[in-house]
């Protein structure tokens, strides 16, 4: 029960969080850079998603995990909702339209944080791998066109936000292959727990 209640006020807190991220202070804020809106605005509302999906009620987890078996319908709802904000024109229209800017504040929870929440538990080792391996892909992939594009490809930011936002991008596809390389080589050659004793010597 305890646990339940603890659930609800993170969901009440991240509610709270979205409505304070929507004003303008914090909105101007963090969509006064390429590199804050990418990297900042928009994982921390994926990330209150999740708080969410947390809160919902026993039925509903039920339901949605008959629906989601293996993690992979929820993994491929939050990758379709995510593929918009990986473009230019999406965090532009994003800044200069009220309602894509409604869309993120209510759609990236909605439709990315909380069903990718819901599902990593359900996955297994290799949809698990196979998320991770597009994930520095496209960190490299959108890294390098914004680092090289000739001119800057949004109209709100200047090119050079656009190539800081392409080195950050290239930084973090190479730690999180290095991260999972060293989870890999942990996994392998970690022994430990493998309940086998060193026999006995006479």
């Amino acid at each position: 029960m305890s646990q339940q209640r603890h659930a609800r006020a993170r969901a009440a807190i991240a509610l709270l969080t979205v409505v304070l991220l929507a004003t303008p202070p914090l909105r101007r804020t963090l969509e006064a850079s390429m590199t804050l809106q990418m990297l900042v605005q928009l994982p921390l509302l994926a990330l209150l998603g999740a708080w969410l999906a947390a809160a919902l009620p026993a039925r509903l987890g039920t339901a949605l995990a008959a629906w989601d078996r293996g993690g992979c319908s929820g993994l491929l709802l939050a990758s379709v909702a995510a593929l918009p904000w990986m473009l230019p024109r999406a965090l532009d229209a994003a800044v200069d339209l009220p309602w894509v800017a409604l869309v993120k504040f209510a759609g990236v929870p909605l439709l990315i944080g909380a069903p990718f929440a819901l599902s990593w538990p359900r996955m297994g080792f290799v949809l698990r791998g196979v998320f991770c391996m597009e994930a520095v892909a496209t960190c490299f992939r959108l890294g390098w066109l914004y680092l090289v594009a000739p001119q800057s490809l949004c109209s709100n930011y200047l090119i050079d936000d656009q190539r800081r936002l392409g080195q950050w991008l290239l930084a973090i596809g190479l730690a999180l292959c290095v991260a999972l390389l060293g989870k890999l080589l942990a996994g392998r050659f970690d022994t430990r727990g493998s309940g086998a004793d060193p026999p006995d010597r006479p």
